[in-house]
């Protein structure tokens, strides 16, 4: 008995182990992209371009290309003629530790080396950028010598690339149409699918199985089967009262419509499992079905009314057909993923101006996620008590 006992334990310590690593693996899948993401975001372009994020805290090693001045800035020393200056101009200062002149070979030469040009022409490149170039004869020409280089530079983050993005790029706009979007289309379902999962779960009317029936097959209609039908309708409303298609009010009714079945089902649920003798109770005192449903189940029903609540605005906030659909394309109608998924077409090379994007538009999930998370595991549990 005693070692059945001590088989068991282990069985219960290795499960228990197994449960936290593999919570600690999908943590990890969903953590360290998301990192990545935010820290790209603040780096500088160049650097973004010569190493990954997760070398962001340290010195950058990247090959460059410049060209010194024209033979115009020359001077003569000492018999010489000499051409002076840093090949960094204006810009940050960053140490060289070697250069070449052919693409090729572009650390051909350390830094402060003199490199030998032909005809007694040489070039001394030092780390931090001055060079001096010196001649026996007269420069000559109106382009100066190309130079290669590969140059360290320190870690730089900044604040530009937002800047950028929410103001240059239109984000910003497209941003103000997705909280448009998206907070109606989640309160307005919410609101529809309360009154309607309390009628089917506590009141005895006609036709309410085939009502719950219905909606249960709803769940499983593929939103791309109702899309055209459902714009049709809609348009031709719209044609008989004569007001425009592509309005907010239309995608709202998208969403609203998209979400009900899920929203009743889920709401109807869990308003189901709660006491029947609280019900009753609140019936002898008196008390109306509206005064239950405002005073007791309401309130009861928090959990599940947050829990539906992130399904719908992640689904809305992340959704592109359904907003191109009845919304539209323009820069005033675009919504932040359809002003993303452009961006990948007119600036795919641009990782700056992608990954700043990308995270303006996960941090408002992330925020309304970690907001409401603690109903979440509690609304996700909604219906697994027997109810009426």
């Amino acid at each position: 008995m005693a070692q059945a006992s001590g088989k068991s334990a282990g069985k219960s310590f290795f499960g228990r182990f197994g449960v936290h690593i593999a919570v600690l693996i999908f943590v990890a899948i969903w953590t360290i992209p998301t990192l990545g993401i935010l820290v790209s975001s603040l780096r500088d372009k160049d650097q973004i371009i010569a190493s990954g994020w997760w070398n962001s805290f340290s010195s950058s090693t990247q090959t460059e290309a410049g060209r010194l001045p024209s033979a115009a800035s020359q001077v003569e020393k000492d018999g010489k003629f000499v051409i002076e200056g840093n090949i960094f101009g204006d810009g940050p200062a960053r140490e060289i530790s070697a250069f070449g002149l052919r693409s090729a070979t572009p650390t051909q030469y350390a830094a402060g080396e003199a490199a030998d040009l032909g005809d007694g022409v040489t070039l001394q490149l030092n780390g931090d950028g001055s060079f001096v170039m010196s001649s026996p004869v007269a420069f000559e020409g109106e382009r100066g010598q190309r130079v290669y280089y590969a140059s360290s530079a320190p870690p730089r983050f900044t604040a530009e690339n937002y800047e950028t993005v929410l103001f240059s790029e239109g984000i910003g706009r497209s941003f103000i149409n997705s909280l448009t979007v998206t907070i109606p289309a989640t309160v307005i379902p919410i609101m529809i699918a309360a009154f309607a999962a309390y009628a089917l779960a506590w009141m005895r009317f006609p036709g309410r199985a085939l009502i719950i029936a219905v909606i249960i097959g709803l769940l499983v209609v593929p939103l791309q089967m109702a899309l055209i039908p459902l714009l049709q309708l809609y348009n031709g409303v719209g044609l008989f009262f004569g007001v425009p298609s592509k309005t907010y009010l239309g995608i709202w009714l998208a969403h609203t419509g998209f979400g009900l079945p899920f929203a009743i089902y889920l709401l109807r649920s869990y308003m189901a499992g709660l006491p029947r003798e609280l019900m009753e109770s609140a019936r002898i005192d008196g008390a109306s079905d509206f005064e239950i449903f405002i005073k007791i189940v309401l309130p009861l029903s928090f959990p599940v009314l947050a829990s539906f609540a992130i399904f719908q605005f992640l689904w809305v906030w992340n959704d592109l057909l359904v907003a191109m659909v009845f919304l539209g394309s323009g820069s005033d109608q675009l919504v932040l993923t359809g002003k993303l998924n452009a961006l990948l077409g007119s600036r795919g090379g641009d990782w700056e101006i992608l990954t700043t994007s990308a995270f303006v538009t996960i941090i408002v999930p992330l925020i309304v996620f970690f907001s409401l998370q603690r109903y979440f595991v509690r609304g996700l549990l909604a219906g697994s008590v027997k109810g009426g």
